[in-house]
């Protein structure tokens, strides 16, 4: 049977990835992070492994793939995203959200879109 070991993201400059995901997500780097390649993993407990791969591929205004983060309500969401900017993340123009969105669209500091999620809307 097979499962997901890490979910990999492209990035531009794999150190300032580290920086921003290991502080937005509670992660720690696996291994000594080299500058093309890098694997975090969740601090404590178990958890799926983000890995940040150096890219030269152009971002996607509308990536296939892209993070969920899940929030537990409105006030986390809010409180996360503003954290999340603190850190270096910027809001995203999205030009496809519902009426009524649980979501909402910011970027890494490398451009990569993600979704911050409040799971008990709707």
């Amino acid at each position: 049977m097979l499962t997901i070991g890490s979910i990999v993201l492209g990035v531009a400059d794999v150190r300032r990835a580290v920086d921003f995901w290991t502080e937005a997500l509670g992660y720690a780097a696996r291994d000594e992070v080299e500058d093309h390649w890098a694997v975090l993993e969740p601090a404590e407990g178990p958890g799926v492994q983000l890995a940040l791969g150096l890219s030269e591929s152009p971002l996607q205004e509308h990536p296939r793939v892209h993070l969920d983060l899940y929030t537990a309500d409105a006030a986390e969401q809010a409180a996360e995203i503003e954290r999340l900017l603190a850190l270096g993340a910027s809001s995203v123009d999205w030009d496809s959200y519902p009426e009524d969105p649980d979501f909402v669209v910011l970027a890494d500091p490398d451009g990569n879109r993600f979704c911050v999620i409040d799971t008990t809307h709707g």
